[in-house]
């Protein structure tokens, strides 16, 4: 590709060029270096997202946001972060106020959450900062430098907050919370389809011959038994006469072995996981014949990875079921389960709604901020969006019979 620096492009989009590129010659080279000249969609999601030097998250401070792909609960405001703030204080007094709670965010984006958090903590328990230990887990280096900045003025103030990986925690070191928000939704998943009466996997190669596109896909043998182990787990079976030849749907194998190293690394406390996605019965819904995976490209969503590669988004609804069922394997107690609308509305976000609407403001300015507040408020708890995110919690070492606050209002227990 030539380039004339006067046609119009931006250096923006010159930078992405060459990321672009450079991540697809990275891909090529691990496909070539494979058996089979071939990998695995996982592995391949991986290197898109992950990929140590052009991955899409690497670069993701630019692209997440309001000017960006895609945006987050902690977007619209501080609300989601105090309400959050909240419950971790009643898990701090059900544990009978350890000296050291330890809240481990994993995936914190840009730190917003993380700032809403202590900031709420710090106005109605500054005590806590004797007591709390702020961990954060984060793969990619660009969100990391761009916590360490935004969380420094609390560094300052003398609250502990560090950084580190799951793996380089000890076993039963932690008691608090592990949480995440849309966090698992990003981790590589493997594709599967029916063919024939048999459960096959979908691999990316490369194409044959002088081919427009980068790369292709190829059907092959399940490259790991644990995805026929899976299903079985949920109690699904894709080759039955339910699921028509062709049907296509995605499994995440990733979430498993990170829900067993936060189990393992949990002494006492809870587990909160807040996502998208569904039940296995409705995941894996014949009618959706085609899975969940999407792509995300400033601010428009569409189904196909293999092109804006390590420049947009991908993610896959999440399986609540086999969470909870493997979740239970490693010793982790299913608390409970809802929706982000009711898990809000139990914390407290209807006062903040009826507060608002109560507010006698008449300048126009300060009526425009608290008629934004109101919508940003809406759209957590909108049942067509974000209110429908499912709030997974589970437990160890924790008393079955304390309810949480957040689960005070209509609960599902999945699986049963």
């Amino acid at each position: 590709m030539v380039v004339n620096l006067d046609s119009g492009i931006t250096k923006v989009e010159l930078d992405n060029y060459g990321n672009h590129k450079a991540l697809s010659d990275v891909i090529t080279c691990h496909i070539t270096e494979s058996l089979c000249s071939r990998i695995t969609f996982a592995e391949y999601m991986d290197l898109a997202l992950y990929q140590p030097q052009h991955g899409y998250y690497v670069t993701a401070p630019s692209k997440i946001g309001a000017t960006g792909d895609f945006f987050t609960s902690p977007h619209l405001g501080s609300d989601f972060g105090e309400l959050l703030a909240q419950q971790f204080i009643q898990m701090w007094h059900l544990l009978g106020q350890p000296d050291r709670f330890t809240l481990v965010e994993m995936g914190a984006g840009q730190g917003l959450l993380a700032g809403d958090v202590l900031r709420d903590l710090a106005q109605h328990q500054p005590e806590w900062a004797n007591h709390l230990d702020y961990v954060i887990v984060e793969r990619a280096p660009a969100l990391i430098a761009e916590q360490q900045q935004r969380l420094q003025p609390w560094r300052d103030r003398g609250w502990s907050i560090r950084w580190t990986t799951l793996e380089a925690m000890p076993p039963d070191s932690v008691t608090g919370c592990f949480f995440s928000n849309e966090l698992v939704d990003a981790l590589p998943v493997h594709q599967v389809i029916v063919q024939d009466g048999q459960l096959q996997e979908i691999y990316v190669t490369l194409p044959e011959g002088d081919a427009e596109t980068a790369f292709v896909e190829q059907v092959g043998p399940l490259s790991t038994p644990q995805l026929a182990i899976y299903f079985q787990d949920i109690q699904i079976d894709l080759t039955s006469a339910r699921y028509p030849d062709g049907y296509r749907t995605e499994v995440n194998l990733a979430a498993l072995d990170w829900l067993q190293q936060v189990a393992s690394r949990l002494q006492q406390g809870y587990v909160l996981t807040i996502d998208y996605g569904y039940a296995s019965d409705r995941y894996y819904n014949p009618m959706r014949s085609t899975g969940t995976l999407q792509c995300y490209y400033r601010h428009r969503y569409h189904d196909n990875p293999y092109i804006h590669i390590g420049q947009q988004d991908i993610t896959a609804h999440v399986d609540f079921t086999s969470l909870q069922k493997y979740g239970e394997h490693c010793h982790l107690h299913t608390v409970g389960f809802t929706k982000q609308g009711l898990f809000l509305m139990s914390l407290g976000l209807g006062d903040r709604i009826s507060a608002i609407s109560q507010s006698q403001a008449s300048d126009p300015q300060m009526l425009q901020t608290i008629l934004r507040r109101r919508d940003a408020l809406q759209t957590l708890i909108d049942p067509m969006g974000m209110g429908n995110f499912g709030v997974l919690m589970q437990s160890k070492g924790v008393d079955p019979n304390e309810t949480l606050i957040g689960l005070r209002g209509e609960q599902m227990v999945i699986g049963l």
